[in-house]
C-alpha cells in the first residue's frame, strides 16, 4: 500500500529563473522546507557559512522567507534575514555587503498573484550559476523535518540576524546617479505594480507621480509584468500630460523594468539595451562584450559592430547571461523580458538602476528619448516589436511543437524564411532584420511568439499569417 504521504510528494525543478510554484498548491511549507534543506545541504558540502534572505510583496512572503531561515540556522549557517520588503537586486547587493555565500529570494518576479517562488543568488550578487542550481536541486529531499527551534530563538542566539536590506541600496543609488540633475531634466512617473520597488523609490523621488506604490498581495489579481497589457494607467497618464512625463516601471521584485515615453508610448527592452548600449560606449566610450538572450533584437548586434564590440547570445535565463558577467569585461546584458545589467554596477538585472541610467543619459545629452532612439536608428535602422502569450491546453502545445519539429519550414505565410536558429526555441530570419521566434515559457504553461517587423504594418502581416498557419486565436 502506497503511504499517502509519499503519494502527494512532486518533484521540484527550478525554471529559468528559480523555482515557482501555486500558493496552497505545491508551494507549501512542507515544499519550501525540502527546497531549504537541500540549499543548506549544498552550502555544508561547500563549507559555506553566511547566507542572506529576503522577501518581496507577494502573500506570506515573510513567513515563508522566516521558515526557510529556520531551515539554514538549523544547519548552522548564518543567516541575514531582511527586515521589511525587498527587491531581488537588493538582496544581491547585500549578498556582497556581508560577503555571504548565497543569497535567498523569496519571489515569483513577475508571475500571477497566485504563485510565489524561490531564487538563488551567488556569492558574487549575480544569479547562482546553472551548474550549483542543478546540484542543489539534485539534493532536494522527498521530506525535510521542521527546524527544531522557533524564529524567534534563532534571533536570540544570533543564528539569525535581521538586518536592514533597503537603505545601503538606496545609499548605493544615491551615490551611482546625479539625482538632482535628473530631476531638473525630467518628471517622473512610476508603476510600482503593487512590487518591492515602490518603497525605495518613494523615498528617492518624492515627488514623482506613483501608481500601485501600495501593499497589495493580490496585486489586485493582474500579474506585475511590466508589459503593455498591465501599464494602462501609466500609459494614459503620459497622454495626458504629452511631453511632460518620463515612465517606468518594474515588475514584482523590481528587477524588469518597462518605460513609457512623454507621449504614452512603450520603449520595450530591446530600445532600453540599445539606449545603454548607445549611452555607455558611444557616448561614454567603454569597452566590454555585449551578452543577450536569444530573444533580443538584432539590432542591437549591428549596434555592437559598429563600435566594434564583441557580442554574444545565450539562452533564455539571466543566468545564462550572469556566467558571462561573473567572468567580467560585460559591458551590457539583458533578456527581451526586461531584465537588463550593465558594468559598474552588481552583476545582476535591476530595473531602478536601469531605469536611472536611461533618464542619466537623457540628462546628460539634454536629448529627449525620442531624439536618442532616432540617432540609434541612423544606425542601425528602424524597427517595431511585439510578443504574443497564448495559454494553451497540452493538447495544443504538442500539436504546435511537432508543427515546429518540421526539419525545412521555408516560409511563415509570404514570408521567406533565410536562416533558423534553434539556441532555444525556434527562430525565423526574414529579410530586412525581421524575425519570428516561438518558445515555450520556463515558469508558465504559456507559449510566446515573438516577432520584429520594419514598422507596425509588417508586425501585424507576420503575425497574422502566423496564427491563421498554427490555426490559433490571439487571445
Amino acid at each position: 500500500m502506497v503511504d499517502k504521504q509519499e503519494s502527494r510528494i512532486v518533484p521540484i525543478k527550478f525554471g529559468t529563473d528559480g523555482w515557482r510554484a501555486i500558493i496552497s498548491d505545491t508551494y507549501t511549507i512542507d515544499n519550501l522546507r525540502r527546497v531549504a534543506e537541500g540549499t543548506a545541504q549544498w552550502m555544508v558540502q561547500r563549507s559555506y557559512q553566511k547566507l542572506v534572505i529576503g522577501h518581496d510583496c507577494r502573500f506570506g512572503g515573510e513567513m515563508f522567507m522566516r521558515e526557510a531561515a529556520r531551515i539554514f540556522a538549523d544547519h548552522g549557517i548564518q543567516v541575514f534575514a531582511g527586515d521589511c520588503i525587498v527587491s531581488t537586486p537588493m538582496v544581491s547587493l547585500a549578498v556582497l555587503h556581508y560577503h555571504a555565500d548565497l543569497g535567498v529570494v523569496i519571489t515569483a518576479s513577475h508571475n500571477p498573484p497566485l504563485y510565489n517562488g524561490y531564487k538563488l543568488k551567488s556569492s558574487h550578487g549575480s544569479p547562482s550559476l546553472p551548474m550549483d542550481i542543478e546540484a542543489i536541486e539534485a539534493l532536494i529531499p522527498d521530506f525535510a523535518a521542521e527546524p527544531t527551534h522557533a524564529f524567534s530563538s534563532y534571533l536570540d542566539d544570533g543564528k539569525i540576524k535581521l538586518v536592514d536590506i533597503q537603505s545601503p541600496y538606496e545609499h548605493h543609488v544615491r551615490e551611482g546617479f546625479n539625482l538632482d540633475a535628473i530631476r531638473s531634466s525630467v518628471s517622473l512617473s512610476y508603476d510600482a505594480m503593487y512590487g518591492a520597488g515602490q518603497f525605495v523609490m518613494e523615498k528617492l523621488f518624492p515627488e514623482m507621480k506613483g501608481f500601485h506604490c501600495d501593499w497589495n498581495p493580490g496585486f489586485k489579481g493582474r500579474a506585475p509584468e511590466p508589459i503593455a497589457k498591465n501599464l494602462g494607467e501609466i500609459v494614459e497618464w503620459n497622454k495626458s500630460f504629452p511631453g511632460k512625463y518620463i515612465g517606468i516601471a518594474t515588475d514584482g521584485d523590481a528587477d524588469r523594468i518597462a518605460m513609457v515615453d512623454p507621449f504614452g508610448k512603450m520603449i520595450d527592452s530591446h530600445h532600453i539595451l540599445l539606449l545603454l548600449l548607445y549611452y555607455l560606449a558611444g557616448i561614454k566610450g567603454q569597452k566590454g562584450k555585449i551578452v543577450v538572450s536569444c530573444s533580443v533584437t538584432n539590432k542591437l548586434a549591428k549596434l555592437a559592430a559598429h563600435y566594434g564590440l564583441e557580442f554574444i547570445t545565450t539562452k533564455i535565463g539571466f543566468k545564462y547571461i550572469a556566467e558571462y558577467i561573473i567572468e567580467g569585461d560585460v559591458l551590457v546584458g539583458g533578456e527581451e523580458s526586461g531584465g537588463l545589467a550593465i558594468a559598474g554596477h552588481i552583476p545582476e538585472r535591476d530595473g531602478i538602476w536601469i531605469g536611472l541610467t536611461v533618464l542619466q543619459l537623457m540628462a546628460e545629452t539634454k536629448k529627449s528619448l525620442a531624439e536618442l532612439i532616432e540617432e540609434i536608428y541612423g544606425i542601425v535602422g528602424a524597427f517595431v516589436y511585439d510578443r504574443i502569450d497564448l495559454h494553451l491546453n497540452p493538447s495544443e502545445i504538442s500539436r504546435i511543437a511537432k508543427y515546429l519539429s518540421q526539419p525545412n519550414i521555408e516560409k511563415w505565410g509570404s514570408y521567406k524564411v533565410i536562416k533558423k536558429d534553434q539556441l532555444d526555441g525556434e527562430k525565423y530570419y526574414f529579410e530586412n532584420d525581421s524575425w519570428l521566434m516561438f518558445r515555450r515559457s520556463g515558469t508558465e504553461p504559456v507559449l510566446r511568439i515573438y516577432v520584429q517587423g520594419q514598422d507596425s504594418e509588417e508586425l501585424k502581416s507576420i503575425q497574422n499569417e502566423v496564427l491563421q498557419e498554427l490555426q490559433l486565436n490571439q487571445s
